[in-house]
């Protein structure tokens, strides 16, 4: 994957679970990754029936989601949950789970 830029290597705001992805949408996922700048994959992990890609950027994560919705068949679902508090900002920080099964 790209550099890292001043981000701890396992930092990741979304968690993106593929179930029954074919190759062209393993390709799509990481080149999307690959083409923004500051985004980075921190981690693949294969599970029985896919992958999970733990992404640096939740906006990516989520724009990346859509755009499989549109181009591939099959089911999208979104789910957040608060991960911590921006001490500075008093902001809840949220971590985003993008769950994509493939028909």
């Amino acid at each position: 994957m790209e550099s890292r830029p001043n981000k701890n290597p396992q930092y990741f705001e979304a968690v993106m679970q593929l179930r029954n992805p074919n190759q062209e949408l393993i390709n799509f996922v990481e080149n999307q990754v690959r083409k923004r700048k500051g985004a980075f994959i921190a981690k693949i992990v294969k599970q029985k029936n896919g992958m999970d890609y733990y992404i640096s950027d939740q906006r990516l994560a989520r724009a990346m989601g859509n755009r499989m919705k549109k181009s591939f068949k099959g089911e999208l679902k979104t789910s957040r949950k608060i991960h911590t508090r921006n001490h500075l900002t008093s902001r809840d920080i949220y971590r985003v789970t993008i769950f994509f099964r493939m028909e």
